[in-house]
C-alpha cells in the first residue's frame, strides 16, 4: 500500500449529527488520521423509515463520500448499520464499510455478567433486530429486552441531556420495557442509538447503579484501528489530522447541535452543504 493511499480520509456517515458521538470516539483513538463526517441532515431521523427508503439514503451518501476518495466508510448510524450494511459493503467494495452494531454487541457481552441484556434503539433498528442476532451470535444463551425509544432522538437534537423531563421520558420508556418482559433484571443496557450517549446521565440514574450502559462508539473506534492495522491502511503521519464536515442541509444548526455532540466548537463556515 503505497503512502498517498494511506493518508486518505477515514468517511464518517450518520442520518445526521448523532454519529458525531462516533467520530469523536475515532478521533480519541486515531488522532493523525483525517475524516470525512457527512450528515444528512436535510432528510432525518431515518429511524422512523422503511427499510426500502433508508438503503436508497445510505446509498446515495456512500455514492458521495466514495467520490471524495476515502480509504474506509464507517457508518456511525445504529438505524443504517442494522438496515443496510451488507448492502453497502458489497457496493462499496473494495473500501471496506464498518458499522456500529457488531462492536457495540461485543461490548454487551462482554459487560454482561447475567446475561440479561437490554438494548434501546430507534424503531427500525429494534424493529430488524439487529442487536439481537449479534447478541446471539456472540452469546446464543443471552436473554435480550428492547424499547424503541425515539423520543431520545429529539431531546439530543435539542439539547435537552439532563432534567425532570429527560429522566421522567426515560423511567417511562423503561419501565415498559420491563413490563413488556416481566420478571427480567438486565444488568448491562445497550445505548443502541448515536444520540443516546448524550442522555447516558439521565438514563443510567433512571437505570439504577447495577445496570451497565454499553455506548458503541469507544468499541467502533477501536475495531478500526485494528482493521486499519490489518488492512496497512494507517496512516504513517504523526501530526494530527483533519476533519471535514458535510451535511445536507443548514450549516448553522448542524454546527450549533453538533458543537454538543462532538464537544468542540464547529463553525458554520467550516460545514459543506452538499446535494445527494
Amino acid at each position: 500500500m503505497n503512502q498517498p493511499y494511506n493518508d486518505l480520509p477515514i468517511g464518517v456517515f450518520d442520518s445526521g449529527v448523532g454519529g458525531l458521538t462516533v467520530l469523536k470516539a475515532l478521533r480519541d483513538e486515531l488522532p493523525a488520521e483525517k475524516f470525512i463526517y457527512l450528515g444528512d441532515t436535510a432528510r432525518l431521523p431515518y429511524g422512523t423509515k422503511s427499510p426500502e427508503t433508508i438503503t436508497r439514503y445510505a446509498l446515495q451518501v456512500a455514492e458521495k463520500l466514495i467520490a471524495r476518495h476515502i480509504k474506509l466508510l464507517v457508518i456511525a448510524c445504529n438505524t443504517v448499520s442494522s438496515v443496510a450494511l451488507e448492502v453497502l459493503r458489497k457496493t462499496c467494495a473494495p473500501v471496506p464499510v464498518i458499522g456500529v452494531v457488531e462492536p457495540g454487541a461485543q461490548a454487551a457481552c462482554q459487560a454482561s455478567i447475567t446475561g440479561q441484556i437490554a438494548v434501546i434503539g430507534t424503531e427500525s433498528t429494534i424493529a430488524r433486530g439487529a442487536y439481537q442476532q449479534a447478541i446471539h451470535a456472540i452469546n446464543p444463551s443471552a436473554y435480550i429486552i428492547t424499547k424503541a425509544c425515539s423520543l431520545f432522538v429529539s431531546l439530543a437534537e435539542e439539547g435537552w441531556l439532563e432534567g425532570d423531563i429527560v429522566e421522567s421520558i426515560a423511567s417511562r420508556y423503561l419501565k415498559e420495557m420491563l413490563a413488556e418482559h416481566p420478571g427480567t433484571s438486565p444488568d448491562c443496557l445497550v445505548l443502541g442509538c448515536t444520540h443516546f450517549p448524550l442522555l447516558a446521565r439521565a438514563i443510567g440514574h433512571v437505570a439504577g447503579p447495577d445496570v451497565t450502559l454499553v455506548d458503541s462508539a469507544g468499541t467502533t473506534a477501536r475495531a478500526i484501528r485494528t482493521i486499519l492495522i490489518k488492512r496497512n491502511l494507517a496512516t504513517r503521519r504523526s501530526t494530527s489530522g483533519q476533519t471535514y464536515f458535510l451535511a445536507t442541509d443548514s450549516a448553522s444548526r448542524f454546527a450549533r447541535v453538533g458543537t454538543i455532540f462532538l464537544q468542540k466548537t464547529i463553525q458554520p463556515e467550516d460545514v459543506e452543504i452538499v446535494d445527494l
